[in-house]
């Protein structure tokens, strides 16, 4: 018996019986997050092939990729996805699907890839557009990247400086990560992340930068803050990811985040002693016993 996650269709399947034929417009996967970053994949009106061998038009070495994964199916009705009874799923949008039509802008998920649907009248344009922004952005959780923060701190820590204004940094990772990838699955992990992400953005102020750091590890740089306004952010976010009901595919997931913060005092004389230090006191709140705030020592 068919799971129903397996049938769930992410945009209303079009009665390809009744009305009128969609006007061809060029459309191409642009490669956002895994291997072949930024490549692009053009759609010119054949089917195209997405699996782990090497005999498929979009080759994707990877263990949690079927042999023959889905199929992109060019009709008179638009582009659509098909997956092929694949082991570990297609995603569009972070919903489960086994046919859908794609439309612009749409986020695909092969294995550990993500792929960006991109169509219109300029799609050279908005490829371009989508490479720029890749390299600002992280393709996984669509906060910022690691260079974008690095750069971010510099010139705000510049700016902090030149007007003697206050400057914050928190530095969190998520407690035993490791163990949620093994229990429940990469999937599981990515949606972990992703969902941290969200709320964390969605708590910060529009001044403040969230940047995913590396793997688990996320950062936010706090413009205008003190070191006591910043362990109060930092202990609402703690909080409110702790409270947090993680659920991936029925299964409960316990989740809480270890963080360290910094400020701008006398002690620090660039960027790397501010992320030296708030990554300092992110260890002793792991070591503390972790799901805690550290913002001395």
């Amino acid at each position: 018996m068919r799971d129903e996650n397996q049938d769930t269709i992410v945009h209303a399947k079009v009665d390809e019986t009744q009305g009128p034929k969609v006007k061809r417009k060029d459309a191409c996967l642009v490669v956002i997050y895994g291997q072949d970053l930024g490549r692009k994949y053009n759609i010119v009106g054949r089917d195209l092939r997405i699996g782990r061998a090497t005999t498929n038009d979009i080759c994707l070495s990877q263990d949690a990729v079927s042999r023959e994964h889905a199929y992109i199916i060019v009709d008179d009705f638009g582009i659509k996805i098909r997956d092929n009874d694949s082991t570990n799923g297609t995603y569009i949008n972070d919903n489960k699907i086994h046919e859908a039509y794609l439309r612009d802008g749409d986020l695909v998920k092969v294995g550990r890839s993500i792929f960006k649907f991109l169509s219109g009248e300029n799609i050279e344009s908005s490829y371009h557009e989508e490479i720029f922004r890749l390299s600002t952005v992280d393709g996984l959780t669509q906060v910022f990247n690691r260079r974008y923060f690095m750069e971010t701190l510099e010139r705000e820590l510049s700016r902090a400086r030149r007007y003697d204004r206050p400057l914050a940094l928190l530095i969190f990772d998520i407690d035993y990560f490791k163990k949620c990838n093994d229990n429940f699955g990469h999937r599981a992990g990515d949606f972990v992340l992703r969902r941290i992400a969200e709320l964390v953005t969605m708590r910060a102020r529009k001044v403040d930068v969230v940047a995913r750091y590396g793997g688990e590890e996320f950062t936010v740089i706090l413009p205008e803050i003190e070191i006591k306004g910043a362990h109060i952010f930092a202990e609402k976010i703690r909080k409110l990811i702790d409270e947090e009901d993680f659920a991936f595919e029925g299964r409960k997931i316990p989740v809480t985040i270890s963080i360290g913060v910094a400020d701008l005092d006398s002690s620090v004389a660039n960027a790397d002693d501010l992320i030296q230090t708030a990554d300092r006191r992110l260890y002793a709140a792991k070591a503390g016993g972790r799901n805690r705030v550290v913002d001395h020592g």
